[in-house]
């Protein structure tokens, strides 16, 4: 009996080890009118169809900042973020939200550049940056991605919060509700061309984006931001390029995500941007090539691994 017990023991003990924990992918996003959000859907869906055992999801957030926060403590696996949050979590930058290096963050790849979008009423009468003194402006939810680029923005023309009349702290779709309804004079929003807060902002209401010249983005003096121009047209209304600030954005996870778990991820992703590019128009700049170039932050073995065998990284 007792040596039947024991094989019985050893056989469970046996079976157990061949099991295998389910595996699960929490893909961190931003607000569900930005960029960020579809751009995760279109993820779950081709990691599902990729790792059919795993378990996938997607989580609407504050954007670059909480997530990296919720990547250093294990509470996700893959997550969308601005360049410059990501520079700032790697250092510790406390007045960004990050109170000690976010260490343990691992690039996957570099995705598509975000543009800044200065977005005023038409009817406010700013034409510049200048202009916003004294006015009613929203600067992204606190400690965001979008927040980080205001203050960099107004430091490098010499502007500060102090000088508006009214300061508010909101997401995409707070600020756009606030302007629809004469509540605010302008508003700022980071994010990839076509964005659909913007798209709906400018059928709702008259609007004028906001020019941020080039030596803005000198002074600013980070090499995460870069001059761009958001194309005539790509707005209703806006008829003219407008000269803007370029920040790009990656995907990045953690390093205890196991390596063949985000060689799979970044694998799949590659084989189906064009898939990305259908869920969002922004998608449609990522660019193999550049997919492991750039990144503050070491990366990820697993990500190493495909971009080598790929040829995109030698």
């Amino acid at each position: 009996m007792k040596l039947r017990s024991l094989i019985a023991i050893g056989a469970i003990t046996l079976g157990a080890t061949t099991v295998h924990a389910a595996e699960f992918i929490n893909v961190l996003t931003g607000g569900t009118s930005g960029v960020y959000y579809p751009l995760g859907v279109s993820l779950t869906q081709i990691y599902g169809k990729a790792m059919p055992d795993a378990k996938t999801s997607v989580q609407a957030t504050k954007a670059s900042a909480e997530n990296l926060n919720l990547l250093q403590a294990g509470r996700g696996e893959i997550a969308f973020t601005l360049g410059d949050t990501l520079s700032e979590a790697w250092k510790g930058n406390a007045d960004v939200g990050f109170k000690t290096p976010l260490k343990k963050l691992r690039t996957v790849a570099a995705i598509y550049p975000n543009y800044i979008h200065f977005l005023a009423a038409a009817d406010s009468g700013i034409k510049s940056l200048a202009d916003l003194k004294g006015k009613r402006v929203s600067v992204g939810a606190p400690k965001s991605g979008t927040e980080l680029n205001s203050r960099d923005i107004m430091k490098a023309a010499g502007l500060s919060y102090q000088d508006f009349a009214k300061v508010e702290y909101l997401g995409y779709g707070e600020s756009v509700e606030l302007m629809k309804n004469r509540q605010l004079d302008a508003t700022l929003l980071s994010s990839g061309l076509g964005v659909a807060a913007v798209r709906d902002l400018s059928t709702a209401l008259n609007i004028v984006v906001i020019p941020i010249p080039v030596d803005i983005v000198t002074r600013i003096n980070d090499a995460a931001y870069q001059t761009g121009t958001i194309p005539a047209n790509t707005y209703n209304g806006q008829t003219v390029d407008v000269q803007t600030v370029l920040v790009p954005n990656y995907l990045v996870s953690h390093e205890g995500v196991p390596v063949e778990t985000v060689y799979k991820m970044t694998k799949s992703m590659t084989e189906n941007l064009e898939a990305m590019g259908t869920a969002h128009a922004a998608a449609k700049a990522i660019k193999k090539e550049n997919m492991a170039k750039g990144s503050p932050v070491p990366l990820h073995p697993g990500a190493e691994k495909y971009y080598r065998e790929a040829g995109l990284l030698k």
